[in-house]
């Protein structure tokens, strides 16, 4: 099989020619269609995620096949359709990890880290991180669903927001562009927030009912004229945006934050007292979440926009993303 490596920090990526791997006991070998490059890529390919070790191969959204099980795996059977998300140790197949009573009942392992993840044409991975796929979903449409679909998916679920509530998603671009298409299929009144007028129309096609432009930094303010957002999710990594965004928060609402700005965000809290408003951050989620995200997706039609490249142009594929002029998300598409 080839493999995308990097054998050193801050290196290219190598295409290397490897033994296709057995799976071991608890373990899948997953024939991989399509893997997602995503922005954290970025951390292990630089060495700043701790315990960094060379070579690896790196990938954590991965939409394949199963090819083969090892023993005692019962979870999955050869042929069945499957993905591979960032969580890469954490059972949430049994019943109290559904529940979330124990979610951290066995060893955290990350895809791509812990273990080498879909950046080649073959996989191994625990069976607990392997999340089933329905048949309907194309894997190239999948793969970005694992991690910024399951990030914005899981995030507004888990809000507190209802039916009818008016959810606001600050940003619309790889994130952003899947957590309109979620709120607005879920029921929510929907509010997509970005700069510029020219991206009203594809903020409306997404599903947006409303749309604001934060060119003038007053965003909260026409939130506050629509009624107040019971949600906000802030998806664009810009504090600035973000803090100005917490004003436009109704009462009880709550500003939840999957965007990773690197400075510090400034929020009022006697404001947030005097309307028992929060601030909270949302962190991905674990196989069951990624089985309910593609699920959700297949059955109401969400699906990422995305640029493919061959794995044989993994290098100018990290590039697009890295510049952020990919619209909106990277995959790589294995074989011919």
């Amino acid at each position: 099989m080839i493999v995308a490596q990097l054998s050193s920090k801050g290196g290219p990526f190598e295409l290397v020619e490897r033994p296709i791997p057995s799976p071991g006991p608890g373990q899948v070998l997953i024939k991989v269609e399509a893997c997602g490059i995503c922005h954290s890529d970025m951390l292990f390919k630089e060495g700043l995620w701790p315990g960094m070790k060379y070579p690896f191969v790196p990938g954590h959204e991965v939409a394949g096949r199963v090819e083969k099980v090892g023993p005692g795996t019962n979870l999955f059977k050869v042929g069945q359709r499957v993905g591979v998300g960032w969580n890469g140790g954490y059972c949430s197949h049994c019943e109290p990890c559904r529940e979330g009573e124990f979610p951290y009942c066995t060893t955290g392992t990350t895809t791509g880290v812990n273990y080498d993840g879909g950046f080649g044409e073959y996989m191994v991975a625990p069976e607990t991180a392997v999340a089933a796929m329905p048949e309907g979903l194309d894997a190239l449409e999948a793969a970005p669903l694992l991690c910024a679909g399951i990030t914005t998916y899981n995030a507004l679920r888990s809000s507190g927001a209802r039916s009818g509530d008016l959810v606001a998603i600050q940003g619309i671009g790889g994130l952003g562009h899947l957590a309109v298409q979620f709120a607005s299929k879920s029921g929510y009144r929907t509010v997509a927030i970005s700069r510029g007028k020219d991206k009203e129309s594809f903020a409306k096609e997404l599903g947006a009912h409303h749309y604001i432009d934060d060119a003038n930094g007053d965003a909260a303010k026409q939130l506050q004229a629509l009624g107040g957002a019971k949600v906000i999710l802030a998806t664009a990594p810009s504090s600035k945006a973000i803090s100005g965004l917490t004003a436009g928060l109704r009462y009880k609402g709550k500003l939840v934050i999957v965007a990773a700005p690197h400075d510090n965000i400034e929020v009022s809290p006697i404001f947030l007292l005097m309307g028992s408003r929060s601030v909270a951050g949302h962190y991905s989620g674990y196989a069951k979440d990624s089985e309910d995200t593609l699920a959700f997706s297949a059955l109401t039609g969400v699906r990422p926009k995305v640029e493919i490249y061959p794995l044989s142009q993994v290098n100018e594929a990290y590039a697009r993303m890295l510049s952020n002029k990919a619209r909106f998300r990277v995959v790589l598409k294995m074989g011919s």
